[in-house]
Parts: C-alpha cells; structure tokens; sequence
C-alpha cells in the first residue's frame, strides 16, 4: 500500500478515495512543485481532520464549522416559509440527533429536507454530518451542508426512550422527560427589549435518580401555580441550559407539561446535619423539631419581606432553617418530615451554624413520614439504608440505642428546657410531671416537643413520628420515665 493510501486509510471522511488522489494532485499543482504527493496529502488529511469533533457535547454554537457522527432520534414535519426577495418558498425540516453524550437539532433545507420528508431518512440512522452550528431557539442547532448515513458506524443511545434527570446535558433539546413536582413559585413577569411582557415561573422536579429546576416561560408559567407538589408530570419538548453552574430544564411556547398517571417515584439523598460547612450549599433532610411563627421585616428599598425559621433534625444532628420569602408561608409543623435542598449553610446565632432557604431553594413536605411516590412504587425515600451515615429519611424509623448525636442532642434540649414544667413553674428531679407534645424523634430516648419546649421520654411504648400523645411519669436525671402514656 502507498503512502497516499496510508494516509487517506487513516482519515475518518465522507470523501470518496478518488476524489482526495484528484485534490492530492491539484494540491501539487498549487504549490509549483515544493510538495510531493505525500506531503501534499498529508497537508490535506490535516484540513480534512481540523473540524472534526470526537462528541456532540464538544459542539458550541459560534464553531465555523463541525464533522460529526450522530444517530437519528427524531424527524419534524416538513415547514414552508417565505423568503424574502425570492419568489420560491423554502423549505426546513429538523431533526433530532444524538451519541453518548448529549443531544442537538439539525436542520436540513430545501431539496435536503423534501428528501427527509420523502422518507429518505429513518429514525435510527447513523448520519455523518457536516453543518454550521448556532444556538437555536431550543438549543444547539446545526444547519447541515451534508449528511450522509453511515452503516459502519455504532452509537449507544436508543430512539424513544425519555430522559432521566441524572442524564441531561447542556444544550440538549427535545427533551420527554418524567418526574414528581417537588416544589412550585409563583408566576413572574419582565419587560422585554421590544416592550412586550414577559412571564415566567419554576417548579422542582424530582425522579429516581435526582432533582433539577424547571423554568416555563409565559403562556406555561401558568402550569406552577395549577400543580401541586407530589403530581407525576411529564415534561415534553423541553430544553437544557445552564445557570449558576447548575443545569436547568426550559419549558417554552413548543412545550408542554402534562400530569401522567405513571408511578414515579423520588428518592431524596440528603447531606448529614453534623457535616455540614460554612458556605457550602447542601440539601439536608430531617423531622421538624420546632417551626417559629412567621415574621416580616421592611427592606432597605422600602418593600416588605418575610421569614420564617424551623429546626430539623436528622440521625446526626440538628439545624436551624430559615425560610424566606414565599418559602415562609409553607404549611410545615413539628413532626413532619422535610426535605430542604439547595440551602447555604452561613453563621447563625452565638456561632451556631444555620440553613439559609432563599429563592432558589427548594423545600418540600414528605408524605407520610418518607416517601414521595405515586401509586406505591416501590424504592422512595423511605427505603431501608444499611448506612448509618446516610442522613436520608430512613434514618427516622426506631432508632437503636446508638441513636448517637441526635439523641444527645434532644437530650441537652430538654436538659436546659426541662427544669421548667410546662406551665412554666420550677421542676425537681423524682417529681411527678405530665407532658403533651407532638413525637419527632422516636426510639430511645422518645423526644416530644409542644411548640416552645422539647422532652426526653423514656417509654417502652411504640409511638409514631407526627404523633401527638400525653405522657406522665417522674422526671429522673433530666428525662421523663413515663409511667402512663396516651
């Protein structure tokens, strides 16, 4: 094999070998005879491979240029349009494409796109593509020069099949996409540079293998404020941005969000109370200890804000949450479990450490004690954990003896609270005490709190978290020995 033949064998092109011997040889000529033909194909090889890219996610919109491979995961509808000077319409029709690790649109024109329409194209192709990409209105978007299918060529992505939160990339657009709503906002609204208004609201959508912010823009902004947390929605048509080194998923005018009866179930993963740090932002989860009333305040601006603190507790500790804005007026009471994501963690009262829930926060109610699921399926957040540093909701079914930090902690709550009957009247060690309160901890010690104080309750009784009971008994080395619970 010659050297022409080697170097054109080793090229990943859609040029046919007679053609590039046919430009080695004009090269030649071109350069007057200060090439042979080897370096002349090398010099060729080397412009053939410069736009080349190994991945659709190493595409960017402003590239003068891009060679892909990438599969066929769906094909639009013919569109006409008029263009302007020109007596015959054009014609468009997209495509969405995709590999391994993300997804774009690529648009075919004219007689390219009649071909398409004519069934020239299949859902499943592997296509090697030539095009000029751009940021498209939902997305990376490559207008294609060429495009000719490839039978040789194997990508691992199946036609079809929905997204999973864990899977989206930047740019990716057409997005089918199931979930559980976590939490909602109130629709906004924003002038525009052509004077026009805008509007624009966001959900949080949980499925099982995480959570993103949902932004929906105008006429389905309406759709936040007509959905309640724990409906199952699908997402379609949607597209990926990036905010704030986050992913987000758009909703626009060609979107939708439906509600499904599908079973989906979100599985919160939560960070340890007691390893949290200054300035990280984290999502925490826990049973509520205490919720204080809501406040509000004047800002400097004149306007008027409102904040709300509660205190959650997890197996390794507890913290102090506080819930601004919308966030405050958020139906939360001692003994329900909560999921708070995406909070700051920042200085707090005396040193101690505090959980900021601002506007990109997203602060959800679980039911029943764990798991956020539809229609019973199975492996939500109160599934069992062998971890016993995982601060998931698991960690609140009875706790063992070794019930560690949090148990300490509840115990030197009610230490400094405890020498204080309910009625605000002094206590003794061995006197006879009788205390109401709702269970959020439960195990050994059983804590109770009542809204302004927390005790300690020794008791072999089975109780339940959000239980509220009565209990009496005497008051021994700052823990109540029930004798009567109910």
């Amino acid at each position: 094999m010659g050297a022409i033949e080697d170097i054109y064998e080793d090229l990943e092109t859609d040029v046919p070998e007679e053609e590039f011997r046919e430009a080695v040889e004009e090269k030649v000529e071109q350069m007057g005879g200060l090439a042979d033909e080897e370096t002349a194909a090398m010099l060729l090889a080397h412009e053939l491979n410069e736009n080349e890219v190994n991945a659709v996610a190493d595409i960017e919109p402003g590239m003068d240029e891009v060679k892909f491979l990438a599969k066929v995961m769906a094909i639009g509808d013919l569109k006409t349009f008029e263009r302007d000077d020109e007596d015959e319409d054009g014609r468009v029709i997209n495509v969405e494409a995709a590999d391994e690790s993300g997804s774009l649109r690529l648009a075919f024109w004219d007689g390219q796109a009649v071909d398409i329409d004519e069934g020239q194209l299949e859902v499943g192709d592997v296509l090697r593509v030539k095009g000029r990409p751009k940021d498209g209105y939902n997305g990376l978007e490559v207008s294609v020069d060429k495009a000719e299918p490839d039978e040789d060529a194997t990508i691992d992505v199946e036609p079809g099949a929905g997204s999973s939160i864990d899977a989206l990339t930047m740019g990716q657009s057409d997005v089918s996409l199931r979930g559980l709503v976590l939490d909602t906002d109130s629709i906004r609204t924003f002038d525009r540079d052509d004077g026009s208004e805008g509007r624009v609201s966001n959900l949080t959508l949980g499925d099982e293998t995480g959570r993103i912010r949902v932004t929906l823009w105008d006429d389905r902004a309406d759709r936040a404020e007509e959905l309640d947390a724990g409906a199952a929605v699908e997402i379609i048509d949607g597209y990926v941005r990036e905010r704030d080194g986050s992913l987000e998923l758009h909703v626009g005018d060609q979107g939708a969000v439906d509600e499904v009866e599908d079973d989906v179930a979100f599985e919160p993963d939560a960070n340890p109370i007691s390893e949290v740090e200054l300035e990280e932002t984290v999502d925490i989860a826990g049973v509520v200890r205490s919720a204080d009333p809501k406040r509000t305040f004047d800002r400097d601006d004149g306007s008027e804000g409102q904040v709300r603190n509660v205190r959650i507790q997890d197996a390794t500790g507890d913290i102090r949450v506080a819930l601004w804005g919308d966030k405050a007026d958020k139906d939360i009471a001692p003994g329900d479990e909560v999921l708070a994501a995406d909070v700051e963690i920042q200085d707090g009262w005396q040193d101690d450490k505090e959980a900021s829930a601002s506007w990109n926060s997203t602060i959800v109610v679980l039911d029943d004690g764990a798991d956020l699921a539809t229609g019973g399926a199975g492996g939500g957040a109160g599934a069992e954990t062998t971890d016993a540093e995982h601060a998931g909701l698991s960690s609140f079914g009875d706790e063992t003896d070794d019930a560690d930090s949090s148990g300490d902690e509840a115990a030197a709550v009610s230490a400094g609270s405890g020498d204080t009957s309910p009625d605000g009247g002094a206590q003794s060690a061995g006197q006879q005490v009788e205390f109401t309160g709702t269970v959020v901890q439960t195990g050994d010690p059983v804590v109770l709190d009542d809204g302004e104080q927390t005790m300690s309750v020794e008791t072999g009784e089975r109780v339940q978290l959000g239980q509220e009971i009565t209990v009496r008994g005497e008051l021994r080395d700052d823990r109540l020995h029930a004798e009567d619970v109910f």
